[in-house]
């Protein structure tokens, strides 16, 4: 039997995933409360809208493909209250309402927290500075694909890949929404047509190519094991590839750990 082991959605693009006991999702095909808010560079475009669909280039601001260190940051968001707490390393780097004080402290604490660390250089082109939290707190938008999706993998497809580096490799490392256990490793790559989660239909989009932010260790922040690689060497993929997209089929819904997790392939 294959059953949802994990949920996680990432209020913040970029910081490290809250995990949750259940998510909803949304009929657009995202997760409520998931990348609602990002730190922008100042010289980056706003996020362009493509048929009603948001594109956000992970260049125009922080993101862990160019900053791993980023995996230190946790985020916390309380979307009732709209405030975000920033930890690193057991302190409180800031805590406050995103009204507009509130952005520029959390703008502050985070730009202060990035210049102590190895990507300090980063922020010192310019046009980077100052960074700007945008996002309303509400509207999930600041997906790397226009249309948004919905992200699962197989654990068994991660310790797979954990099993052939020195360094630790978990779930976090992908980022994804929806964890499964009791699936084959890599079977998740092969499924097709619908697949239900609870009182959620999804219709399977597409692997998931995956880039620089899953070599970055979420308790570390640094880059330990070169995993692009070692899924193309190692598992012989032409593209490194690990999880599935999905989208709803019948709208939206909520999943829960624990949901059963059911191949309706057709």
């Amino acid at each position: 039997m294959i059953t949802v082991s994990a949920l996680y959605r990432h209020p913040v693009k970029g910081l490290t995933p809250e995990r949750r006991d259940h998510l909803i999702v949304q009929d657009d095909g995202r997760i409520r409360g998931d990348r609602v808010l990002a730190f922008r560079f100042a010289d980056a475009v706003e996020p362009i809208d493509d048929g009603g669909l948001d594109a956000w280039p992970k260049s125009g601001g922080l993101a862990l493909m160019d900053f791993p260190s980023l995996a230190r940051v946790s985020a916390t968001f309380d979307a009732e209250a709209q405030r975000l707490s920033l930890r690193a390393e057991g302190r409180v780097l800031a805590e406050a309402v995103i009204d507009e004080a509130g952005r520029a402290e959390l703008e502050d604490a985070l730009t202060a927290y990035v210049a102590t660390t190895s990507e300090a250089k980063a922020l010192a082109r310019e046009g980077a500075l100052p960074l700007r939290l945008i996002g309303d707190g509400h509207t999930s938008r600041f997906q790397d694909r226009a249309r948004g999706f919905v992200s699962l993998h197989g654990s068994a497809s991660v310790e797979e890949v954990d099993a052939t580096v020195p360094a630790p490799v978990d779930d976090r490392r992908f980022r994804s929404n929806i964890v499964v256990s009791g699936a084959a490793p890599w079977a998740e790559l092969a499924w097709r047509g619908r697949v239900r989660i609870g009182e959620v239909v999804f219709e399977v989009q597409r692997p998931i190519g995956r880039c620089a932010a899953i070599m970055a260790n979420p308790d570390t922040g640094e880059r330990d094991a070169r995993l692009l690689g070692v899924l193309t060497r190692q598992f012989g993929q032409d593209e490194a590839t690990l999880g599935i997209l999905l989208l709803p089929a019948e709208g939206g819904g909520v999943i829960r750990e624990g949901d059963e997790v059911h191949i309706e392939e057709h």
